[in-house]
């Protein structure tokens, strides 16, 4: 699995970025870069409409890569997804998004990798293992060690449900406490369940835990 996370880094017209080197080692968070609409096409501004001359240059957004005017498309922000080494130039609405999304690759994504530990229940088991859960460096794998090894591919799972306790009916505070993971097994539609608990006993941080869960939920999403 760890094989393949070698990177390289490669110039674009968009601007440098740090890829891997090998395009099935991508992570399933990644975006392709858009293609350009040729400047030949656009001889306004896709956003307020402003005709380009001499004086008003053109700027492509690297995320969509929509021609606009310099005060449409003036922000530079960073944007993880497409890999890129230094913030590049967005739109506003391109710009919006991207500025969520870093606090996504910060946060959540630095949790995930960091790990929990779980009781975790395989399928219709009455008996569960304490493992422990982290997403692979390359972001495709959730690895989960403990007497058992499983790696379950990023791609392949169809569900995940976040498990609460606390709610009241009126309106309680509620803390994750675990979740279930629906994937289908690679080679086959099988779909495979597992069960994840906080561990209530001193080796399992049950605030981490549910920072995971937490970010477990924004990835689903």
């Amino acid at each position: 699995m760890s094989g393949g996370d070698a990177k390289k880094l490669v110039r674009s017209p968009s601007g440098l970025r740090m890829v891997p080197e090998h395009r099935n080692a991508r992570s399933p968070f990644g975006l392709d870069e858009p293609p350009w609409v040729p400047d030949k096409e656009c001889p306004r501004c896709m956003q307020c409409d402003t005709k380009f001359d001499f004086i008003t240059r053109k700027h492509h957004c690297r995320r969509c890569g929509k021609c606009f005017c310099d005060k449409c498309c003036s922000k530079k922000v960073p944007l993880p997804r497409m890999c890129f080494v230094d913030p590049v130039r967005q739109c506003a609405e391109c710009a919006l998004v991207s500025q969520k999304e870093t606090e996504f690759y910060d946060k959540q994504l630095k949790v995930l990798m960091n790990g929990a530990t779980f009781f975790v229940t395989l399928g219709t088991s009455d008996k569960s293992e304490l493992m422990v859960c982290r997403l692979s460096n390359n972001q495709r794998y959730l690895v989960l060690d403990g007497d058992s090894h499983y790696e379950i591919e990023i791609i392949q799972i169809s569900t995940v449900q976040i498990l609460t306790e606390g709610f009241t009916p009126g309106g309680g505070n509620t803390r994750a406490i675990g979740m279930i993971l629906q994937y289908k097994v690679p080679g086959s539609e099988e779909v495979t369940q597992m069960k994840f608990i906080a561990g209530e006993d001193f080796s399992c941080n049950k605030k981490l835990s549910a920072s995971w869960l937490a970010a477990m939920h924004k990835v689903s999403k």
